[in-house]
């Protein structure tokens, strides 16, 4: 419906990005429950004395109003919903790393429903002051289960059978989880040099993902390894501009 006019009201949305267009107004890219993300022209929002200047904030929940058809349509209204507390330091930067997986990730106008829900349980344990490894991995996964990698991750890729907790398994993109000795097997080369990127990871690693149980130290690493696996397969390479920034954070 990217070129039928409509009337889109009461729809719960996270601003995204925005960025200055013309004079007085701006663009800005929003994550809506129902409609995904969505491109709108918020006009007049830059003048000093403009209703929306302190309302399109980002990481802020708002109920918003638009109109219109074409790739872009007209902001009508932005309501602030509250109870929200305003992001700082690593959990700010965390939440810019949300953002911009969403843009660089999501389709414009294509409906996410249990990501909206995802991102929206991250952006409030961040402002709760909650740890944010555990709160990145679980929006990371649902992230790429929404972009189609539905391979489980507590059944073995080839055989379906259930993944073994003292194993040690490969993720073969192609596959899903694979045992080691099955690549042995096949005579796969296992020089740690040959691997690459690709993590060695635990059975229960794999197990406590799938129970969205990032509790053990050795999940948290090993997960966050194979989740950025598949985030710089997905990115075709491309570098994400937050992660620089989270990198050179904990290099202070």
């Amino acid at each position: 419906m990217a070129g039928a006019k409509q009337r889109i009201e009461q729809q719960p949305a996270w601003v995204l990005h925005t960025y200055p267009w013309r004079e007085t107004s701006l663009i800005v890219e929003i994550f809506a429950r129902e409609h995904g993300r969505v491109a709108l022209v918020a006009k007049g929002a830059r003048r000093p004395h403009s209703q929306l200047r302190g309302v399109l904030l980002a990481f802020q929940p708002l109920w918003m109003d638009w109109s219109g058809g074409g790739e872009v349509k007209t902001l009508v209204r932005a309501e602030w919903q509250g109870g929200q507390p305003l992001l700082i330091g690593r959990a700010l930067i965390c939440g810019y790393y949300l953002n911009e997986l969403l843009v660089r990730l999501t389709a414009r106008e294509d409906a996410h429903p249990r990501l909206f829900d995802a991102y929206a349980e991250a952006v409030r344990a961040l402002g709760r002051g909650e740890a944010e490894p555990p709160i990145l991995r679980r929006f990371e996964l649902a992230l790429l289960q929404e972009l189609g990698y539905e391979a489980g991750l507590a059944h073995e890729g080839d055989s379906g059978d259930p993944v073994r907790p003292d194993g040690r398994y490969l993720y073969i993109i192609e596959r899903g989880p694979v045992r080691l000795e099955t690549l042995e097997e096949e005579g796969a080369a296992l020089d740690p040099a040959a691997l690459g990127e690709q993590p060695l990871l635990s059975g229960q690693t794999l197990l406590d993902m799938a129970a969205d149980d990032f509790s053990r130290a050795e999940t948290l690493a090993q997960s966050k390894q194979l989740l950025r696996m598949l985030i710089n397969h997905t990115l075709g390479g491309q570098p994400l501009q937050s992660r620089r920034v989270l990198k050179e954070l904990q290099e202070l």
